[in-house]
């Protein structure tokens, strides 16, 4: 069994980058930004997510469990990542604004850019995933 989340690094690059994400956020005034919340929400869940991932990839529980399509389960959660981590980069983009505090808009900022960052993450690790799972539906 390879690895499902592709040849390019299963996801780790994603859990360091959405750490800075929504730590960046979370150590703000962001519920005075109701958009934030949505960022938030995306940043934590799929943190949470990769890491529960990571630990099944490097525990090898996989290899206990061959009845998963954990090429299937990769290729869905890798685009959902991909597309849910993209609406949040562009709301996290478009609310960040200039205020008299400038600790807010600098993590605002800092955490738009890391989404984006994150995003492309998902992005690789989508095509990769939906190589694995072609070439494991070819066969």
């Amino acid at each position: 069994m390879g690895s499902w989340f592709g040849p390019a690094g299963k996801g780790q690059g994603a859990e360091v980058l959405g750490l800075l994400v929504w730590t960046l956020i979370a150590g703000t005034e962001y519920f005075r930004v109701p958009a934030f919340g949505w960022v938030m929400f995306v940043a934590v869940f799929y943190w949470v997510l990769t890491v529960f991932f990571l630990v099944i990839y490097i525990t090898m529980t996989y290899t206990r469990i061959p009845q998963v399509p954990w090429t299937t389960v990769g290729l869905c959660f890798n685009g959902s990542a991909f597309v849910l981590y993209l609406s949040a980069a562009v709301v996290d983009a478009s609310s960040v604004s200039p205020e008299r505090d400038s600790h807010n808009f600098n993590s605002w900022a800092a955490s738009s850019f890391f989404a984006f960052l994150v995003t492309i993450c998902y992005a690789g690790n989508t095509y990769f995933s939906f190589i694995a799972w072609r070439s494991r539906t070819i066969q």
